[in-house]
């Protein structure tokens, strides 16, 4: 690993120094979920954490820990709406019951609020360490949308009725990179596959997916054979990524006030 970008694993002195270089902080988002029986069950923050981190180091700012919780887990999780949900429960031996409404106590349109609640919260802890940008780093597909809702309703905030202290971005990364990667954003399938096995290998067990290409895995949404990912794909996606991600974080360190009218596309 190159230069310490890890908050939490940095000095006093090492984070003014960064703050100073760069007023940018990195936040990972994702879930807990079933992705495959060949990657990791956190792949999601553990790939926007990775990703985020190799942002950090090539064009500067902190990474904040990971959030994987507080999203709604009976609507856009596999455990709960996958069409084979019920073999993923048998994979994990747990009852399909788990994954629904009679097992949570808040409703999916409140946890919907109150996650959005959590990643508000999250903004005006990490302006109030005095960053001028806050990203979201979207792990989990489906979490983009409730991170550029945060993002919109921070920057109608106000502090001294003055709005601009600190502006927000979301990326999941496979939309920088879709005009030269278009099989980009499938779950557990060839593209996380080759993500996982560029930027976390030893999380990656290939001999787990069936032998037979006619055997579709349990869980896993791939147009391409799976088991075609590769480190050296997932190198190149990584890399195009964490350049247009840092060219679109210095436009906005250096353009503020472009990003602040009402209905700009996040």
């Amino acid at each position: 690993m190159g230069n310490e970008v890890r908050y939490e694993r940095m000095r006093p002195r090492q984070v003014v120094a960064a703050r100073q270089a760069c007023p940018v902080a990195y936040l990972p988002v994702g879930t807990i979920e079933w992705h495959g029986r060949h990657l990791p069950l956190g792949a999601d923050v553990v790939l926007s954490h990775a990703l985020a981190v190799r942002c950090a180091q090539a064009g500067g700012g902190v990474v904040f820990p990971s959030l994987a919780y507080g999203e709604s887990r009976l609507e856009g999780l596999m455990e709960a709406c996958a069409a084979d949900r019920e073999q993923i429960a048998a994979e994990m031996q747990l009852p399909p019951a788990n994954f629904t409404q009679a097992r949570f106590r808040f409703t999916p349109h409140e946890q919907f609020e109150n996650y959005q609640r959590l990643l508000l919260h999250c903004l005006c802890e990490l302006q109030s360490l005095g960053f001028r940008l806050a990203v979201f780093v979207a792990g989990h597909y489906p979490l983009i949308d409730h991170a550029r809702a945060a993002a919109s309703l921070f920057h109608q905030m106000r502090w001294d009725n003055k709005r601009g202290l600190m502006l927000t971005w979301a990326f999941t990364g496979h939309e920088l990179v879709e005009d030269r990667f278009p099989m980009g954003g499938h779950h557990a399938g060839f593209w996380e596959t080759s993500m996982c096995l560029a930027l976390e290998p030893a999380l990656v067990d290939l001999a787990e997916l069936p032998t037979d290409p006619a055997v579709k895995p349990v869980g896993v949404m791939s147009p391409e054979p799976t088991r075609d990912a590769s480190a050296e794909f997932g190198e190149k996606a990584v890399a195009l990524m964490v350049e247009r991600a840092v060219a679109q974080v210095h436009d906005r360190l250096a353009n503020p006030q472009a990003y602040y009218a009402h209905g700009l596309r996040l």
